[in-house]
């Protein structure tokens, strides 16, 4: 009988969900950035493996919000939760041990999901860290980065997924269309090339992606919330928003697996972090 369910990485921002999310599936879907607070949107990559699939969702960090884009980030991470059949939740290893996730989640009741503590970036950990050897069951330690621990971390969440069928393809990798990933690379990097605090102010909109031909031709505006956040994105004689567009341009063709051209545009969407309108517009509120 195969089995077949919903993982949710769940954990404070910056705990490493997206890297290890791009570990598991083996292909770069989410972004990853070393600013907190990059993943937006639930990121969904797929991993089957013999009579297993894995859907894990990247969901953004738990945060306390001091906006409305955070607002509906928040709300992201506890649908994730609450939709999941086992709740993978991350902590560095390096700061064991791990609080109550009701505690970080600020949940009035434990999720109905069966949890496993995740102990992230054990390639950082001292070695003198105080875990219990062996760890509890419903334990796994993992470095994303040297990949040690995902098999067994693989085996410790099967073991709480329902008997299923599986719910996609056995080959497919992500249930998002590649336009969602296209505009996700854009953003990523915009946090690669922008300093301080204005990546955060970047969202993108995928205008035009023509799929049918060779390059493929996709039209993304970058907006900004202010006039002269705009002069910064596009830099002196139009050099930062081409470096955008190359660095972006790279990551997209590698997961599209075909040449692209990428045309980006600069606008401003005034105060879009605080407005539920704008929020609705760029698909981060339901």
């Amino acid at each position: 009988m195969t089995r077949c369910g919903v993982v949710a990485l769940a954990g404070k921002p910056n705990v490493g969900k997206s890297t290890l999310l791009n570990a598991l599936i083996g292909e770069h879907l989410a972004i990853v950035s070393p600013k907190p607070q990059s993943t937006r949107l639930p990121v969904v990559g797929l991993l089957t493996r013999d009579d297993t699939q894995f859907i894990f969702t990247d969901s953004p960090g738990l945060l306390e919000p001091e906006y409305k884009l955070h607002e509906t980030m928040r709300a992201a991470a506890l649908r994730a939760i609450a939709d999941a059949e086992v709740i993978a939740y991350l902590h560095p290893l390096s700061d064991f041990p791990a609080p109550p996730l009701t505690e970080v989640a600020k949940l009035d009741r434990a999720p109905r999901a069966s949890i496993v503590t995740v102990y992230t970036k054990s390639d950082l950990a001292p070695s003198s860290t105080a875990l219990h050897h062996p760890p509890p069951p419903s334990t796994a330690i993992v470095s994303a980065v040297s990949r040690d621990g995902l098999d067994g971390l693989l085996e410790t969440l099967r073991a709480y997924l329902p008997e299923s069928p599986f719910h996609y393809d056995p080959d497919a990798m992500a249930t998002q269309p590649m336009r969602f990933f296209a505009a996700e690379f854009v953003r990523e990097a915009a946090f690669e090339l922008l300093h301080e605090e204005l990546p955060y102010s970047v969202a993108v909109e995928i205008d035009e992606f023509r799929e049918g031909q060779e390059p493929v031709y996709i039209r993304a505006v970058v907006y900004v919330e202010r006039a002269s956040q705009k002069g910064i994105v596009i830099g002196e004689g139009g050099r930062t928003i081409k470096a955008i567009g190359q660095t972006a341009r790279g990551k997209i063709e590698v997961l599209l697996g075909a040449r692209v051209f990428l045309e980006l545009h600069a606008k401003v969407l005034p105060k879009w972090r605080r407005q539920l309108a704008s929020l609705k517009r760029l698909g981060y509120a339901g």
